[in-house]
């Protein structure tokens, strides 16, 4: 169409090619919010001579058939592929060449119509701006949409990087977390729930694709896991799905708080079936027994400082006498009572309730100190059964 028009025109247009790409670039950036920063850098650049090149060519081809186009294509597809790389979306860059042209044209129709062209050249030439646009148009969403299917493999390598700098160390990190999320399509929740996972020999993959694509994931580590804003909604697809797999939910937390969540679901599959029953473990479920587990040190402290009289007894003596105390803390029952817990004659536990007064004297009368022996006792009796060669009493 530009080159019906006559080439006298284009001659006549030529020394106003820059008063034509400043009316654009004042207008684009007064109302394309996407490009409405300063023009410095590589954005001010870019901005600048796409529209001076787009004048200029634009004006090249009025009345000449011959003007070659390759230089012209390759720099919109490049102009596609670097809207892309900064993350500005298709719409912005099309509303951006529209409000340009009309911007341009405003500019240009004075001097059109000072040339005293016919009315039919200057309705030819407003036509041949707009049709000149959606090519330009159209070869930078080429750019764009080549630069996004290489892009498309990177997606998941980016959204694995960004789920593990919230599982490490969100706090201080939400610029970083910010600007992996939007390079990831992912938009950054509040709070979440991380999910360790763990799977049993010879089970089949994960069945990640009953996830919803807000669901963060990493499978191929050597301990998976998942982070997602609603746990229940979720997860809800998994629960037939979890053949050989098992899952601990932590609770619903601030995202600077993942890395304490993710270590409590962690911790959450040391669980046994018995303890928590079903392929998905709900931390908020077991949050006294998580409690007791948190730390194997405070543990392990505490046992020294509530139960040092059993250091002067044999491993047996130590299991025998614990059974029987946590028992009478948990029940303070009498002696049938705590028999009947334990499966033993009643007079067998009067001796081992008798060997216990000698061996803690007033402190079983004390409230804080019984606290003590019980949160001891019970942390033992979870590593016992978790960790069956550590966790033995008084160690």
């Amino acid at each position: 169409m530009l080159a019906t028009l006559p080439r006298s025109l284009g001659e006549e247009l030529r020394p106003y090619v820059g008063h034509a790409a400043a009316a654009m670039i004042k207008q684009v950036q007064r109302s394309v919010s996407a490009y409405s920063l300063p023009l410095r850098g590589v954005f001010g650049r870019v901005l600048v001579v796409s529209c001076e090149r787009a004048v200029q060519h634009y004006v090249d081809c009025i009345g000449d058939p011959d003007v070659p186009h390759d230089r012209w294509i390759e720099f919109y597809r490049l102009r596609g592929r670097t809207e892309f790389a900064e993350g500005r979306g298709l719409e912005p860059l099309h509303d951006s060449a529209t409000v340009g042209a009309r911007a341009a044209w405003r500019a240009m129709r004075p001097i059109v119509r000072g040339l005293r062209v016919g009315p039919d050249v200057i309705a030819l030439a407003a036509e041949s701006v707009f049709v000149y646009v959606d090519e330009l148009c159209a070869t930078t969403i080429e750019g764009y949409q080549e630069a996004e299917a290489k892009a498309a493999g990177a997606i998941p390598l980016r959204r694995r990087r960004l789920l593990e700098l919230i599982s490490q160390a969100p706090e201080g990190s939400a610029c970083s977390i910010a600007s992996l999320a939007k390079g990831a399509g992912w938009r950054v929740p509040e709070t979440a729930a991380m999910v360790a996972l763990q799977r049993t020999p010879g089970a089949p993959g994960f069945p990640a694709h009953l996830l919803d694509d807000t669901v963060l994931h990493d499978l191929d580590s050597t301990e998976p896991y998942l982070l997602t804003a609603d746990p229940d909604t979720d997860l809800a697809p998994l629960k037939d799905g979890m053949d050989g797999w098992r899952a601990a939910v932590s609770p619903v937390v601030p995202l600077t708080d993942s890395p304490a969540a993710l270590r409590t679901a962690r911790r959450a599959l040391l669980l046994t079936s018995e303890d928590a029953p079903g392929p998905i473990v709900w931390c908020r479920d077991h949050l006294a027994t998580l409690w007791l587990l948190a730390e194997d040190f405070l543990g392990a402290e505490l046992a020294k400082q509530s139960l040092d009289p059993f250091n002067s007894l044999s491993e047996k003596q130590q299991e025998r006498l614990s059974e029987t105390l946590l028992a009478w803390l948990e029940t303070r029952g009498g002696a049938p009572d705590i028999a009947q817990r334990l499966g033993v004659h009643p007079q067998t536990v009067r001796n081992r309730l008798r060997q216990l007064e000698d061996l803690f004297g007033d402190r079983l009368k004390d409230a804080d100190d019984r606290l003590g022996m019980q949160l001891a006792l019970r942390a033992q009796r979870l590593m016992r059964a978790l960790r069956p060669d550590e966790g033995e009493p008084g160690s």
